[in-house]
């Protein structure tokens, strides 16, 4: 397909009180949406578009840098400019569902490799978020998840060993822990408390998340309560800046 079947370099109007950059960044956005380029399609060199477009370089640096930071698309460098997977809209800040929940709601497929399940203790400060004594035993467990075959989030996570020992015998590969404690203990994860901050990845956590060190991941603590305000779980997750983002919805 012709670039000028591609891009409608005609809707550009420097009469317009809209900005040229954004206006640019429109009509990469909108051959994106409408398939006329698709994921790994390298766009037209910031040249190429300057002089189609006639305008200036810095106009079509901005159109694109706010493409890529919005992950639209993203850059290798000299090669050029390339159209990126979407990112998967996270929902657990809005809605309490489970990791599996949540990707057959978007239609992808989840799995889980189970990097450890064991009984550990002498962790004071987790214990303490999970109203435990120092001394009490905790349940470790360490995944990662995945969506069709993609690595998305690392995870760590601490429960009580008593009374929930027998999570331990448990297939962590093909159910979800909430169900778990539902079924098994007919404990219901009713609400959670989420921290969120950015992070670094570190050498581990590249490798598990098929990324580079150093690299922007979120990592997300969470705390989990039953009905009877019961803290029955404590996760530290890990999960690719390139391949996640996260909104709110406020109401006033």
């Amino acid at each position: 397909m012709e670039l000028d079947e591609i891009f409608n370099y005609n809707k550009l109007d420097k009469n317009l009180p809209i900005p040229l950059y954004y206006q640019i960044k429109q009509m990469i956005l909108e051959a994106i949406k409408k398939e006329k380029i698709v994921v790994g399609d390298m766009i037209p060199t910031e040249l190429d578009l300057c002089e189609r477009c006639k305008v200036s370089r810095p106009t079509v640096r901005q159109a694109i840098s706010e493409l890529v930071s919005e992950g639209y698309l993203y850059r290798l460098k000299g090669k050029g400019t390339f159209v990126a997977k979407p990112k998967i809209q996270a929902m657990f800040l809005n809605k309490l569902l489970s990791f599996n929940e949540e990707m057959n709601i978007k239609g992808l497929t989840p799995s889980t490799k189970v990097l450890d399940l064991k009984v550990v203790a002498d962790n004071p400060s987790i214990n303490s978020l999970l109203n435990l004594s120092e001394r009490d035993k905790l349940i470790y467990l360490e995944r990662v998840r995945y969506a069709n075959d993609e690595p998305i989030v690392y995870l760590k996570t601490y429960i009580p060993y008593e009374p929930y020992s027998d999570l331990l015998n448990q297939d962590f590969v093909h159910n979800s822990l909430y169900a778990m404690l539902e079924d098994i203990y007919n404990k219901r994860v009713t609400r959670v408390h989420r921290k969120i901050e950015a992070v670094n990845a570190t050498r581990k956590e590249a490798e598990l998340l098929e990324i580079s060190k150093g690299d922007a991941i979120s990592r997300v603590r969470t705390l989990a309560y039953t009905k009877d305000d019961e803290t029955i779980e404590y996760s530290i997750a890990k999960y690719r800046g390139d391949r996640n983002e996260f909104s709110v919805e406020l109401y006033r």
